[in-house]
């Protein structure tokens, strides 16, 4: 079902909200700094006994603003060819049964309100056959892809097979001048206290969890991914402010591989871990579809990041997100963008294989533009995991875990949050509670979401060995790779698994 989407595994259980939300594009805000300072993080320790947990499911099928629709109704994203007139504009809109609405920030398209009951998709077909417009789309949802592990470097088998103690003899984590945007469910790199009005809603049909009303929920950084000057310019799209926490503990694994503290006698490692991450939220989570974010991740929204991220001065950006359905123009132009400006970009290639296999559009047009790369996923055995995607857009291979043969430790393993202080909903009604983001554990998850920022960080080390141009990057990731399938490249596995020392080495840049 076309969606954005979080590439990893997570828990099945919310299917709908019913009445709980529309398909308006911003509703008022609900939530509200209540401290901007709060209690340190709370560290449980490794989880490498508590069962995988379960495959998310995509977010607009769990929390559904728009019955079972894709995208959002009401509006469509569209993108004019230079030197049209805006009375040229507004009378093009007006055929189609459009409307211009307000500019959206960090964008080279717009966005136009149609009547809530048409199809987007014939509104955006009819305009895009218009000879002044280049490009007009629905509004797709984008969800985020994730999985859930376990602890500490001895049990991080997804680093040494790809050889990472040799690479960080050649380059010890990268340097804090290259800057990683995460476009994820954001990432818990902030103390404070937040302000929320639970409404009452159902988690699965039949089950009618109460209203809390309001309640003030508590957020931390993540005690063994955050430092002084850590991260840099945050960005939330979803709630449109400063503050992209995280309500789920997808983007803070993922930011955990890209760039976890490593050396420091705590917890894990990571890839890259002298960059600088910036965190920047644009896809939804269960948290944020109940509570009542004002936008939702749609590919507009996604674009819109990506922007922002390279205005900002990110220098590789990691994708762990996806969805299926009709083709995404308005990202492709993001990321061509993107790369235009010097930036690297990561994309997860999906988990989809065993559900049919559909093309995963976030990712499908890496192979068009040189400084994209699309990331695909294997287990411990070294195999193509089984849910990872294959096609033509599969380009290189990393770590991604395969807990079917491995167990709950076959997953990648990072600090996030303790998920049974998140996931407060599936034990039913008697135990139900608010949510917190205080409490950490380190957890093993899997999925391309999690093969992905091995990619992003080993492209932030070979920006600090001096190559700066993305298609050279990627030139050296697919040149240097271990080749696992058929002889060169292959559907199923790219051009094969990320060598870092190679890589690194092979420009003869360094020792």
């Amino acid at each position: 079902m076309p969606a954005y989407k979080l590439v990893c595994a997570l828990t099945a259980i919310v299917v709908g909200v019913g009445a709980l939300v529309t398909a308006q594009d911003r509703r008022p805000a609900a939530r509200a700094v209540v401290a901007d300072v709060a209690p340190p993080g709370i560290d449980t320790g490794a989880r490498a006994s508590d069962a995988p947990r379960p495959m998310r499911p995509y977010a607009f099928e769990r929390v559904s603003r728009d019955g079972d629709q894709p995208y959002l109704r009401g509006s469509i994203v569209v993108k004019f060819r230079a030197g049209t007139t805006a009375a040229a504009r507004r009378a093009m809109l007006a055929r189609a049964g459009a409307t211009a609405m307000p500019p959206p920030t960090d964008a080279d398209f717009d966005l136009a309100a149609i009547n809530e009951a048409t199809d987007p998709e014939t509104i955006a077909n009819a305009l895009s056959a218009q000879p002044d417009v280049e490009y007009a789309q629905a509004r797709y949802r984008v969800h985020p892809l994730f999985v859930p592990n376990d602890p500490l470097y001895a049990m991080q088998w997804n680093l040494p097979a790809i050889g990472m103690e040799s690479a960080w003899d050649v380059n010890q984590g990268g340097t804090p001048s290259i800057i990683v945007a995460v476009l994820d469910t954001g990432v818990a790199f902030k103390n404070l206290v937040i302000r929320f009005n639970f409404p009452s809603w159902q988690p699965v049909p039949g089950v009618v969890l109460p209203a809390l009303g309001p309640t003030d929920v508590p957020f931390a950084a993540a005690p063994d991914l955050g430092g002084a000057g850590r991260f840099v310019a945050p960005r939330d799209f979803i709630w449109d402010d400063f503050d992209p926490v995280d309500m789920d503990g997808h983007g803070t694994h993922v930011a955990g591989t890209v760039g976890q503290l490593t050396n420091n006698a705590v917890g894990v490692a990571g890839m890259a871990f002298n960059v600088r991450i910036m965190p920047v939220k644009v896809v939804t989570s269960t948290w944020d579809d109940v509570l009542g974010s004002p936008f939702v991740g749609t590919d507009d929204v996604v674009a819109r990041g990506i922007r922002y991220a390279v205005d900002n001065g990110a220098r590789v950006l990691n994708m762990s997100i996806g969805r299926t359905g009709p083709p995404a123009p308005v990202v492709q132009s993001a990321v061509t963008y993107a790369v235009g400006k010097g930036a690297f970009v990561a994309v997860a290639a999906g988990n989809d294989f065993t559900t049919g296999n559909n093309p995963e559009r976030i990712v499908e047009f890496a192979p068009l533009i040189q400084g994209m790369v699309g990331v695909g996923a294997i287990g411990r055995d070294g195999l193509r995991a089984y849910y990872s995607n294959t096609g033509p857009y599969i380009e290189v291979m990393a770590p991604g875990g395969n807990q079917r043969t491995g167990g709950t430790t076959g997953g990648v393993l990072q600090q996030t949050f303790d998920f049974s202080q998140v996931d407060t909903y599936v034990n039913g009604v008697a135990r139900y509670k608010a949510p917190r983001f205080d409490v950490f554990a380190y957890q093993f998850l899997q999925g391309t979401s999690m093969a992905t920022p091995h990619v992003a960080g080993l492209a932030a080390m070979l920006m600090q060995q001096g190559i700066t141009d993305p298609a050279a990057i990627e030139a050296a990731l697919e040149h240097f790779a271990t080749d696992l399938g058929p002889f060169g490249r292959d559907d199923q596995y790219g051009y094969g698994l990320i060598n870092p020392r190679a890589s690194l080495r092979g420009l003869g840049l360094l020792k």
